[in-house]
């Protein structure tokens, strides 16, 4: 299975690197309308537009060998690994929380409450801000 993985993986690689030289080979859609007015593009390998259409035929073939490649080793890729049997929180142990011997609050001693924050014990807001 290995062996499998390996080749379909340096498939996927050639046909990357090849789509991307093909594709930083193409001309834009400007590029027709200066061979029309002879800038010499005309005289090329593939002639004035036979070159389009086998740079796009053999990119759109190199991109489906790609997308081929790339369902192969997902395919592959999950078939490793096995979904579990049951549920993932069988084997979670529940413990007891942990009680603390926390000092007792005092009723006895008067507790200070201010109505905002920062302000002195026994202020409250209206009062701490000065009239004219």
């Amino acid at each position: 299975m290995n062996i499998i993985t390996n080749i379909i993986l340096l498939v996927q690689i050639i046909s990357a690197l090849s789509m991307i030289g093909l594709i930083l080979i193409q001309h834009g859609k400007g590029a027709d309308m200066g061979a029309a007015f002879g800038s010499g593009t005309s005289g090329s390998l593939f002639g004035a537009s036979g070159g389009a259409n086998f740079l796009s035929r053999s990119t759109a073939v190199l991109a489906a060998v790609f997308f081929i490649a790339t369902l192969a080793l997902a395919y592959l890729g999950g078939a490793k690994h096995e979904a579990p049997s049951g549920s993932v929180l069988e084997g979670v142990q529940v413990q007891a929380p942990v009680q603390t011997n926390a000092p007792a609050v005092d009723a006895s001693i008067p507790t200070s409450k201010s109505s905002a924050p920062g302000t002195p014990d026994g202020a409250s807001g209206s009062q701490s801000i000065p009239s004219k």
